[in-house]
């Protein structure tokens, strides 16, 4: 065994301090959500309800069109993940393994553009999706957020990686750049792929911004967007406002507690460090 030293008894403190301060808040929703809305409201402190009830998840389910929104929300995220992997991949493909005019000038521009925050742009695609009439739709929501170039750079990172002989001998055997694409460069790199599909996928997910600025219609509302609309006349409900930001959560919760090892490994790679 081990022996305690003092500087490892007082690291290991300071991370459970850190884990605690971290956790207290989600702790201190979901337990607000299963209490009734007197005891929430009162000035006492209670970490623990007196009174267990899922009356304020009943009235979500019940009041609001939370099944409408989880729908848009998974429908919006699976089709950004999968046209962003396709797109990133294939334009990723291109600047590593082929050559023509204006390549190194258009490495430089996906360069550039993932030091200009997305919030700066919200205007102009505000603006262009107007023009197209495509305000209050699915397509209005995704389009704007397949704009993701960290995830061609950390693909290009890993084709350069690829030795070129690979790619000689497909060319030999007469396969074509589709094929070579598709058959050795995705499937030696379907670890990156997964890891960048999930990170992709958690971020389209609890994206807010946009979506709240584009969706004005629970047709076309997702669910970070729609738990807003969680309220009555008489004032603020919070045990119900917090019942729809864990309903929210959920989905983004276990998938990060199924796939934990692919989350950190999807940052990392998206921090420009190779697993």
């Amino acid at each position: 065994m081990k022996r305690f030293t003092p500087s490892g008894v007082a690291l290991t403190s300071l991370t459970l301090l850190a884990a605690a301060l971290w956790i207290f808040p989600l702790y201190w929703g979901i337990i607000t959500s299963l209490k009734p809305e007197y005891e929430v409201i009162e000035p006492a402190i209670s970490l623990i309800p007196r009174h267990w009830t899922l009356d304020a998840y009943v009235y979500v389910f019940a009041n609001t069109a939370i099944l409408r929104w989880y729908v848009n929300s998974t429908g919006t995220a699976v089709a950004i993940t999968v046209l962003v992997l396709i797109l990133s991949a294939g334009c990723a493909y291109a600047l590593s393994q082929l050559r023509f005019p204006g390549q190194y000038l258009l490495y430089g521009m996906i360069l550039a553009s993932f030091m200009v925050p997305i919030q700066a742009l919200i205007v102009t695609h505000f603006v262009l999706m107007n023009s197209f009439g495509l305000i209050d739709s699915w397509l209005g929501v995704i389009l704007p957020q397949l704009i993701v170039p960290v995830t061609v750079i950390v693909y290009k990172q890993f084709f350069d990686s690829i030795p070129k002989e690979f790619r000689e001998a497909a060319l030999l055997d007469g396969a074509n750049e589709f094929q070579i694409f598709g058959r050795i460069y995705l499937p030696m790199n379907w670890g990156v792929t997964t890891a960048l599909a999930i990170i992709t996928f958690i971020g389209a997910w609890n994206n807010f911004l946009w979506p709240f600025l584009v969706a004005n219609s629970n047709a076309s509302m997702t669910v970070t967007v729609g738990i807003t609309q969680v309220h009555e006349n008489f004032g603020v409900q919070y045990a119900r406002n917090l019942a729809g930001a864990v309903i929210a959560a959920l989905p983004v919760a276990i998938a990060y507690l199924v796939f934990q090892r692919r989350v950190t490994e999807a940052i990392m790679l998206s921090a420009g460090i190779k697993g």
